[in-house]
């Protein structure tokens, strides 16, 4: 059930970047759906070995390069995704902020509150 609930989340975050960033185009919400799903899989999967093999740069920028990162996971994305583009690298760094704001936003939304001892 929660593995849907971060679904639907990421859904409509990749709704919202669609709709804000300029660069994003997307045929449909059922387009959107996949485009989320892929790019979770991607984050599973790709994204940590890719965030080993240039830990170094990570370091280096003080984890500034982890917004390229995830602008490479959203490009790829858009790849591997039908109905779902960006138009360049440029668009694709805006929409990585963008979601990673998004996405701390309903990260902490969903949690529970903490109890204070």
């Amino acid at each position: 059930m929660y593995l849907l609930l971060r679904w639907l989340l990421n859904t409509l975050a990749l709704f919202v970047v669609v709709k804000i960033v300029p660069g994003f185009h997307s045929d449909s919400i059922v387009s959107l759906a996949i485009a989320a799903l892929i790019l979770g899989l991607l984050n599973a999967i790709v994204r940590p070995i890719l965030f080993f093999l240039t830990l170094p740069l990570t370091i280096v920028t003080l984890g500034l390069f982890l917004i390229i990162l995830n602008a490479v996971m959203l490009k790829l994305t858009a790849a591997l995704s039908p109905g779902f583009g960006i138009d360049g690298f440029g668009a694709a760094i805006i929409g990585a902020i963008v979601l990673a704001i998004i996405s701390w936003i309903t990260n902490r939304i969903g949690r529970k509150p903490e109890r204070e001892s």
